[in-house]
Order: structure tokens, then C-alpha cells, then sequence
């Protein structure tokens, strides 16, 4: 029987919560369908909602009740708030399915640029994972992929960036408290979006308000710590490409609340997918089993 101090620091404990941080991460393309705002003051408001539930959070998480460095937390928070703004403008400026695509090659950044910055070298499962994801990735998104505009492009590459840059300063602050890197980010993209409450004020309707509600605590919220715990047991990489399975899941809740059935291109590209990604943890977990177990010895 393990302990509880054993399941905490169980590799596929940490992938689960990556996992289930996907899971919430990709309802908001639906959700975002019942809110008529413009995307700055839905992005402001989320992260108002993200910060009233982080903050009770952290209190909780952190045993050591550090103070909070407001400064070291909201400059490492800019990859994250980065992240929302730059994917949030790319949403505006090319097509939804060329801004997802471009993100995701966050795997592939957060494979060179961890290697660089926190030494952490890819294991060949990674660059395995990281070739099968890159034609399923455009499987998912074929129909929806066109020209686009240069800049909207340009933004969603720079999105895929800084989300990996976020896991990387994540696993960077992994001993610290990684939390009020997230809560910076929020803090951050809270003050962006204030200027666009005044330029398109929001609508409040039932649906819009409900939606946020969900949006701030269990979409990016939650799923805030969730992050944290998980990019902190496991390589910058691995977070990567455990969240890759985001776009698979956008479909599935399309078709479930609307109806909308997926192509079967799309159901393919999400086995390639979520192949990669499994195949992926396990060979990792596989990894960890074995070191321990000749550290036992």
C-alpha cells in the first residue's frame, strides 16, 4: 500500500492533474459561444472570477504561508497572461483553427527551450510523442485551417511560446510557490482587459453571466492550481504534451452540447493524439518506476 506522500509525487498523479486541467481548459471555445462580449473584457473578467479562487487556494497549498513576492510572481506571470491575451487576439485577427494549431506547437518549445533553460533534456519518447501529435494535430484542425491573417498567425505562434515558456518558469519556481506565478498572470491580464470594459462595455444577461461564473473558477481557475501541481513532478515537455489533448476534447463537447458530429478526419487526428500522449506518460511513468526501484537497491 502506497502513502499518501507516495501518491502525491506519483508521476501519473501529476499527468492526471495536467490531464484534467485539459479537460476544463477545452470548454471554453463553448462557452465562450453564449457570451456576446468582445474577447479582452471576457479574458479581463475570467481572471477576475480566477483570482477570487486562487487566492483561498494558495492559502490552503502552501503550508509554509510564504508572503507573496508581487513583483518575481506578475513578471513570471507575463508568459501566462501572454498566453490568454495573444491567443484571445489571434482568435480575432485568423481563423480558430489556424490559432489552435499555432499554439500548440507549445510541445515543441518547451522541448528546445527547456533543454536550454532548466536543463531538462527530452527523452525519446518526448520527440516520438512530439512527430505523432504534429499530423493528428492537423487532422483535428483541417477543415478549419486557411490562409489567415500575417499578424493573427504571427500571434498564435506567439502564443505556443509563451504557454511553453510559462511551464518552463513553472518548473523553474517548482520548489517556490509556482501558484503566484498563475495568480500574477491573472492580476496581469485583469489590468490588460480594464481599459476594453470602458471601449465594449459587456451585455449582462443570464447566459453571459453563468458563463463567466464558469469560465473564472472552473475553466482557468482551478485548473490554475491543477497546472501548477502537475508542470511541478513533471518535465515542461511532458506538461506540453499531456495538454495537447485540449483540441481533441473541443469537438467532443461541440457535439455533445450542440449536436455537431465531428468528421471522422477529426475522430483520427484525435486518436493520433491522444496515442502520443499515452504513450508518452506511460513510457515515462515506466522511467520513474525503474529509478526508483534502483534507488531502493
Amino acid at each position: 500500500m502506497k502513502s499518501m506522500a507516495e501518491l502525491k509525487e506519483h508521476p501519473f498523479m501529476a499527468q492526471g492533474a495536467i490531464l484534467l486541467c485539459a479537460v476544463f481548459w477545452s470548454t471554453s471555445g463553448l462557452f465562450i459561444q453564449f457570451i456576446d462580449w468582445s474577447a479582452p473584457v471576457i479574458a479581463g473578467s475570467r481572471s477576475f472570477l480566477s483570482i477570487i479562487v486562487l487566492f483561498p487556494l494558495r492559502r490552503y497549498l502552501n503550508v509554509k504561508q510564504e508572503p507573496i513576492k508581487l513583483f518575481s510572481s506578475i513578471t513570471g506571470g507575463v508568459f501566462y497572461s501572454a498566453t490568454m491575451i495573444t491567443f484571445v487576439f489571434a482568435n480575432q485577427l485568423t481563423s480558430p483553427a489556424n490559432a489552435i494549431l499555432l499554439q500548440f506547437t507549445a510541445p515543441i518549445w518547451a522541448a528546445l527551450l527547456g533543454w536550454v533553460l532548466v536543463k531538462e533534456r527530452p527523452f525519446w519518447e518526448n520527440w516520438v510523442a512530439l512527430i505523432i501529435i504534429t499530423p493528428g494535430m492537423f487532422m483535428i484542425l483541417s477543415d478549419g485551417l486557411g490562409g489567415g491573417a500575417f499578424i493573427g498567425n504571427l500571434l498564435g505562434l506567439a502564443s505556443g511560446v509563451v504557454f511553453a515558456m510559462n511551464s518552463i518558469v513553472l518548473r523553474k519556481r517548482r520548489d517556490a510557490s509556482p501558484l503566484d506565478v498563475m495568480i500574477g498572470a491573472h492580476i496581469f491580464t485583469l489590468l490588460f482587459s480594464i481599459p476594453f470594459f470602458f471601449i465594449s462595455p459587456p451585455q449582462f444577461t443570464t447566459l453571459s453571466v453563468l458563463s463567466v461564473v464558469y469560465m473564472g473558477t472552473l475553466q482557468v481557475g482551478l485548473p490554475s492550481a491543477l497546472f501548477v501541481y502537475g508542470v511541478k513532478r513533471v518535465t515542461a515537455v511532458q506538461s506540453m504534451l499531456t495538454a495537447s489533448i485540449e483540441p481533441v476534447l473541443n469537438p467532443i463537447w461541440v457535439m455533445l452540447v450542440l449536436g455537431l458530429m465531428p468528421t471522422p478526419i477529426v475522430i483520427a487526428g484525435g486518436g493520433f493524439i491522444l496515442g502520443a500522449v499515452l504513450f508518452s506518460g506511460f513510457v515515462t511513468n515506466w522511467r520513474s518506476k525503474a529509478r526508483a526501484g534502483n534507488a531502493g537497491r
